[in-house]
């Protein structure tokens, strides 16, 4: 599988194993194409999580990874691309129904949109609330105090 998508992706697709676990890096205009290529053809049929991870210091800070499944071949994939920050991915929706509450999760505690999206909107904070808690410049402790006063009618803190 390795060989044939190399073979037709070029530079924009590189295949690595960690600790025994299968994953690409893919550029990110080939992401639409290439998950829709392993739910097809390759019969990575679960999109099990979608998440994302930032490094703040990179110019292209966020990496957003998709673990997808396949129940026939009883095999896990990763895929993984960088992004950078207010740059938006495809909604990956259309490929898998699993991928709706998974992607507004990122958007939620990351701040990366998903274009495409039925209904991109928070799912553990509430509507308003400034920033974007899994954002390593997000202090561990911060809250958004003008949101907790407004909303709840005390003054923020631990």
């Amino acid at each position: 599988m390795v060989e044939k998508y190399q073979h037709q992706y070029g530079s924009g697709l590189e295949a690595q194993t960690y600790l025994g676990q299968n994953y690409f890096k893919v550029d990110r205009s080939l992401i639409p194409n290439f998950l829709k290529i392993l739910r097809d053809d390759e019969q990575f049929d679960y999109c099990v999580d979608i998440t994302a991870v930032h490094y703040p210091k990179r110019e292209k800070p966020f990496d957003v990874v998709w673990i997808l499944y396949s129940f026939a071949r009883n095999e896990r994939v990763r895929v993984k691309t960088q992004i950078a920050d207010g740059e938006s991915m495809a909604s990956a929706v259309p490929l898998w129904a699993t991928a709706n509450w998974l992607e507004r999760e990122v958007f939620d505690m990351f701040g990366i949109k998903f274009e495409g999206h039925p209904e991109l909107k928070r799912i553990l904070l509430p509507d308003g609330w400034k920033g974007h808690p899994l954002r390593k410049d997000y202090g561990i402790i911060q809250q958004d105090s003008e949101w907790v006063q407004i909303n709840l009618g005390i003054e923020s803190g631990q």
